[in-house]
């Protein structure tokens, strides 16, 4: 059995907007839909794929990027959502080509998405800093990010009294990069070494059971190590302690690589004193290494040593953030065919601010 409801909107006349359709309860203005329909789908859209939202509620996709807006400025003013913040992390994240990113502010207490919006520059942060308001922005207490000139600018002007902390994730990825740089380069010396060897030892192949030279084993050998050297410690298997000790005995030059990047991830682990010292002592060893990529780093680790130190003594880094980071990539898959940010950033808040919707008429 189906039934039909039907209902007047009357047109009315006003004397600032015009003539425009009358308000009614049971749906938002300029809503095509009623209350519960919009957020029978916005419940569906934070719990299931697009696919069945569509399919079950028989509407185009785009269509539920407008419900999904419209349910979140609702939400949003019923719930204040920049109460009770001290400890901030700030992050970007691409969510679609062509360098398309938001900018994203978590809560750490909470754990919980505070605000997002397209962009990735001072004028796109700084909109947060103003939503927020100069009183709450002086309790800002603790402030995480990644080494971003554009973040440390706003934060500073915005919260100057404000604890800032390096990410440790990103500070160690730094090292990392470092060594894969030099990682690179070895692996290129060691091939071009190869290619002289053979190119003076003439044409001709050898036989099967001909020893391998050492340029060319030591070649390949350089070209499996990748992940050997990203690894920790702890987590390297019996056949990668093998490759490492390998490495250490062929190429002193990249083993040093990998102690200095071993030596910066484990300042993080240590209480604020030692690690004090310790930060000291390995900018030395990296100003002395010889080592370009590590030269070059320790001027970066010179400048945002203040930070890295803040981010050992409170504990803090990007962790939440980077969890949050990860599940907006997925409502960015989720959401793909919206026609604007405004509807990813919506359905963003809906699943990560705090606040999801409910479906209509349960309790």
């Amino acid at each position: 059995m189906q039934a039909v409801l039907e209902a007047d909107a009357p047109r009315v006349s006003c004397r600032e907007h015009g003539v425009v359709v009358a308000h009614v309860p049971w749906a938002r203005h300029s809503a095509g839909h009623t209350c519960a329909f919009d957020d029978t789908v916005a419940w569906l859209a934070t719990q299931t794929s697009k696919s069945a939202v569509v399919e079950l509620m028989r509407i185009a996709w785009r269509t539920v990027g407008s419900i999904i807006a419209r349910v979140w400025a609702d939400t949003e003013t019923l719930h204040d959502r920049f109460a009770g913040l001290r400890r901030l992390g700030i992050d970007e994240i691409s969510y679609k080509r062509g360098h398309r990113y938001l900018t994203m502010v978590i809560d750490h207490d909470s754990g919980r998405l505070v605000w997002a919006a397209p962009g990735r520059d001072m004028a796109t942060l700084q909109t947060f800093f103003d939503r927020l308001g100069p009183e709450r922005c002086a309790l800002i207490t603790h402030v995480s990010a990644d080494a971003a000139e554009f973040i440390a600018k706003v934060v500073a002007k915005n919260c100057p009294s404000a604890v800032r902390c390096a990410d440790p994730f990103h500070v160690v990825r730094w090292a990392t990069d470092a060594l894969d740089e030099v990682r690179r380069q070895a692996w290129n010396d060691a091939r071009r070494l190869a290619r002289e060897t053979e190119a003076k030892r003439g044409p001709g192949r050898p036989s099967a059971d001909a020893p391998a030279r050492p340029a060319s084993a030591r070649a390949r050998g350089l070209k499996g190590v990748r992940y050997v050297l990203w690894k920790n410690p702890e987590n390297l298997t019996e056949k990668q302690r093998v490759k490492l000790d390998w490495i250490a005995r062929t190429d002193p030059r990249l083993h040093r690589g990998y102690q200095l990047k071993e030596g910066l991830r484990l300042i993080f682990q240590m209480p604020i004193e030692q690690a004090r010292e310790a930060l000291d002592r390995w900018v030395g060893w990296a100003r002395r290494c010889r080592i370009p990529a590590f030269v070059k780093l320790q001027k970066s680790i010179v400048a945002h040593t203040p930070s890295i130190l803040a981010a050992v003594e409170h504990g803090l880094s990007n962790g939440r953030t980077e969890s949050v980071n990860t599940k907006i990539r997925l409502i960015t898959r989720i959401a793909f065919g919206f026609k604007s940010p405004d509807a990813l950033v919506g359905l963003a808040m809906l699943s990560l601010g705090g606040h999801r919707p409910a479906l209509p008429h349960r309790k």
